[in-house]
């Protein structure tokens, strides 16, 4: 049996996908109705909360692997209670989502702080443990799709700072490699990229290429960009946010690593093709 947090999430729900009709699976939720799409036959969502260790023990209950995606850079405890629960119970894996700026000595920021912390924790816990280092993920980009829409703009700071995104299906495959192997993959870390370094001007071409539309490109002032982050997060949050745009600024997410095709056997997944495939939320 194995266990997937954060299956109604971007990267849980891809993963699910993958593993459905292979393994008896289990889906933990705060809203087991949320993942009803993905049931099915030896699919089994459950209630839980990563603030209720019982909730966590009952769930994990019977699960030899799980994947583990928390949230809030604003506490350790939900790793330290999943991974506790874990141990109590008899897990035997778990493969843990961080991001690949832990690897990074100059990234000081909360969220990398918190993550580092988890990986830690992970390493600690006597338990078997693989650990995912994701870029920043394409699927950020959707969050352009009203404006794209609307008015043919992309307004995002930054605009010309490179990041080797990465295609969250890749990730999702890893993943879902590092569950069903778990003695292959024991102990490593794997940093995963996508096949180049894209500027969000350039992704604002492409979209504009396969939409056969013009887009325009409007650059955020920093000022600006530090305010819609403090409308979404808690003030420390944003701020740990706007320190990671500066450090992309300079440069420090541009390098482009091996692992996906290493680990999966074929190309990592550029963003031209995860736009064509989600085009769909672009077009007016």
């Amino acid at each position: 049996m194995i266990l997937l947090t954060g299956a109604t999430g971007t990267v849980g729900g891809l993963v699910a996908g993958r593993l459905r009709g292979r393994v008896p699976l289990r889906l933990l939720t705060r809203r087991p109705d949320r993942a009803r799409e993905l049931a099915g036959p030896q699919v089994e969502p459950v209630g839980g909360d990563f603030d209720d260790p019982v909730s966590l023990r009952r769930a994990l209950t019977g699960v030899t692997s799980a994947l583990l995606v928390t949230a809030n850079p604003l506490t350790h405890a939900h790793d330290e209670h999943f991974l506790a629960a874990a141990r109590e119970v008899g897990v035997r894996h778990v493969v843990k989502l961080s991001a690949l700026a832990v690897a990074d000595p100059d990234a000081t920021d909360l969220i990398t702080r918190w993550q580092r912390g988890n990986e830690r924790l992970l390493r600690d816990s006597g338990l078997s443990w693989t650990l995912l280092r994701p870029r920043a993920f394409m699927t950020n980009t959707l969050g352009w799709s009203i404006s794209v829409r609307a008015e043919g703009v992309v307004r995002a700071a930054c605009g010309d700072a490179v990041n080797a995104t990465v295609d969250p299906r890749d990730i999702a495959d890893a993943a879902a490699l590092t569950l069903l192997e778990p003695g292959a993959h024991a102990g490593r870390e794997y940093p995963l990229t996508g096949p180049e370094a894209i500027s969000a001007v350039r992704q604002t071409e492409i979209l504009g290429e396969l939409l056969q539309r013009p887009l325009r490109f409007e650059e955020l002032p920093e000022s600006e960009a530090r305010r819609r982050l403090l409308v979404r997060y808690p003030a420390p949050i944003a701020e740990a946010l706007a320190e990671s745009a500066a450090r992309g600024r300079a440069g420090a997410k541009a390098q482009v690593d091996p692992t996906v095709p290493e680990l999966l056997g074929r190309p990592a997944g550029g963003y031209r093709r995860w736009a064509r495939d989600h085009l769909a939320a672009f077009r007016a």
